[in-house]
């Protein structure tokens, strides 16, 4: 048996360099340059051995959204968690949302890259729900009875303002780091506000 548990531990080891090794060369070079033999070279075995874990360069990328996502939800109920009053939630999930996006830049630009289709997604990889859902928990406490449509219309109210300021950060066109807080700051107090409209 022990022995047993032993192949488990090293074959999950394995998966996880894996992982591990795409996300440096996608960190050194762009999601462009990431290929099964790169992969193979950084962790020092045959590129066949990495179809036996993932069955394309495709499934590598998929497996690396998922952690963003866990990552990301993770970050946001810390950040949740800290705050009491539902407006102070949210602003502090948003800025741990921004603060992730530049953390982690590479694992946020394949969660929302522009090829990413949001409702597909959820089908594939169901934690990429639960920030919509901590936000949304958040909203329906603050809003008086809303719909499921007005939630969803807030929420997206929120994520295409701070998508729009991280996306323009992040390749490098923002001011300086306090006037984009400050910016970042402004809008979501302000939909927050708008919340008890």
């Amino acid at each position: 048996m022990a022995s047993k548990d032993r192949i488990l531990r090293l074959k999950e080891e394995t998966r996880i360099n894996i992982l591990d090794a795409s996300l440096q060369i996608v960190k050194e070079e762009g999601w462009q340059a990431l290929s099964m033999r790169k992969i193979a070279d950084v962790i020092e075995y045959t590129a066949p051995l990495i179809y036996e874990y993932f069955a394309n360069k495709e499934a590598i990328i998929l497996e690396l959204t998922r952690k963003g996502f866990l990552l990301l939800s993770r970050d946001m109920e810390l950040a949740k968690n800290q705050h009491q009053l539902p407006a102070k939630q949210l602003e502090a999930m948003w800025l741990a949302y921004w603060n992730f996006a530049f953390a982690e830049k590479e694992l946020y630009q394949v969660m929302f890259g522009v090829n990413t289709n949001c409702c597909e997604l959820a089908k594939i990889i169901p934690e990429s729900e639960v920030p919509y859902n901590l936000i949304a928990e958040v909203i329906e406490q603050i809003m008086n009875k809303p719909t499921e449509d007005e939630v969803c219309t807030k929420y997206f109210t929120f994520w295409s303002v701070i998508h729009g300021l991280i996306s323009i950060n992040l390749l490098k066109r923002g001011r300086s780091d306090e006037m984009n807080h400050e910016v970042l700051i402004t809008a979501i107090n302000g939909i927050t506000r708008s919340l008890n409209d």
